[in-house]
Parts: structure tokens; sequence; C-alpha cells
């Protein structure tokens, strides 16, 4: 069986650069480093940047090394709301644009965004309480 070719050009090295660079300026950004300190401990950072790069070489570069599910994720931190996702992706626009040449970025940043309208409906619609299981 032959390897799935990845979405689009880019390698390993150039998914984690994204991540580390990304992260650290989330540690920095008003909006978004209180939401991810209630999850992120300090000395976490390392772990949770490398499950991330693993995440996106996954799902650019296909390599079936990420093992978790973003969406449970998202829903059960309870901080995480919808207007989150457009402030998360202009930083993360940024950092591709600062890193990567114009067609990866873009490439990237569209794949990014997609995935991101997921999540964001997933927080904004089914933590509803027209969606939440029902208590016995």
């Amino acid at each position: 069986m032959t390897a799935m070719p990845p979405r689009f050009d880019i390698t390993a090295a150039q998914i984690e650069r994204v991540v580390n660079k990304f992260y650290a300026a989330v540690r920095r950004d008003p909006v978004l480093a209180p939401v991810f300190a209630a999850h992120v401990p300090r000395d976490g950072w390392p772990a949770h940047e490398a499950k991330i790069a693993s995440f996106w070489r996954n799902a650019i570069l296909y390599e079936r090394i990420y093992d978790g599910n973003p969406m449970q994720k998202h829903m059960a931190a309870r901080n995480v709301h919808a207007e989150h996702f457009p402030h998360w992706l202009g930083l993360l626009d940024m950092t591709l644009a600062a890193e990567l040449p114009p067609d990866t970025a873009r490439a990237f940043s569209a794949l990014a965004h997609r995935i991101a309208r997921g999540l964001r409906m997933g927080v904004e619609d089914l933590r509803t309480p027209e969606h939440a299981p029902p208590t016995l």
C-alpha cells in the first residue's frame, strides 16, 4: 500500500516550527493566553505543542501519528467560546504568513479555517441545552 501524498507541499519541520511560533504568540496574547493557561500547565507546553504538531502532520502529511479527539477536547473546555475562533485563526494566519511560503501558508490557512468551522460549530451549537444529553 502506498502512502497518500501530502495535501500540500510542507515538511514536518515546517509544521513543528509553525506550531512552536504560534503557541509562543498564544502565550503572549491577552485573549487566548488565559484560555490556554486553564488547560496547559506552564511546564506542559512542549507536550501540548508536540501533540498539536502531530495533529497537523496527520491532517496534512497523513502520518497517522495523532491520537486524540479535538471536538471532544474543545467541547469539554468550558472556557472555549465561539468568539475565540476568529481571534485564534487571525493569530495562526499571521504565523503562517511569517513562517511559510505564500502558497503553503494559504493552503494551511484554508485547512485550518475549515477545521475551525467544525470545532466552532461544536462549541457554539452542540454545547447548547437542546443538544445536551438527558439527565437521569
